[in-house]
């Protein structure tokens, strides 16, 4: 029995923060809202930290998510720019922890993997495939990228958990087969 849930995606960043919110009723996901938190209008970096937080909670209060999604901060060659995004990816998992919200993250190549098939898509790209599988109009789509890679996160998630073959497990080909006899041909 496949339980309704609710995901929010999480694009970290301490320039603009992207956001996704992903309803999942039986084995249908569907776009509930997506957006962005613009923060450069604040000069201090923990005002910045603190509006996350701030967002991160009203979103997850007014959506009631069954979990969080989040990108991982990738190696950069600043380390203050690492930094800074691994503050903002921190505020954002403890307002989750706060509400007892579980937290997964995703390496950025895992999600433009699993939504484009290319680990090295570009955020067009990514955008778009969101578009056409979450049959989202034009009109809705947003011009900060930032929105479409917290939506990504999400989506991504919901790929990584909603397998029908990934609720049983298996230690490798040879358990697989022996465990699924009428799938294997000789």
């Amino acid at each position: 029995m496949i339980k309704d849930r609710i995901i929010l995606g999480i694009d970290p960043g301490t320039i603009v923060m992207g956001y996704g919110v992903l309803k999942i009723e039986g084995n249908k996901p569907k776009l509930e809202t997506m957006g962005v938190l613009q923060l450069n209008k604040y000069e201090d970096h923990y005002l910045r930290l603190k509006k996350i937080f701030e967002r991160v909670l009203a979103l997850i209060d007014q959506y009631h998510p069954d979990e969080l999604a989040i990108e991982a901060p990738f190696f950069r060659k600043n380390v203050q720019s690492m930094l800074k995004l691994g503050r903002a990816q921190g505020v954002a998992m403890a307002a989750a922890l706060e509400r007892d919200i579980p937290i997964f993250e995703y390496a950025p190549l895992k999600i433009k993997m699993s939504i484009t098939g290319n680990g090295n898509a570009a955020k067009e790209q990514v955008a778009g495939m969101l578009q056409r599988f979450l049959h989202i109009p034009q009109e809705s789509m947003l011009p900060q990228m930032d929105a479409t890679d917290g939506l990504a996160a999400a989506v991504c998630h919901y790929f990584q958990t909603n397998n029908p073959i990934s609720e049983k497990k298996y230690s490798g080909w040879k358990d697989f087969m022996a465990k699924n006899p009428g799938k294997v041909r000789k």
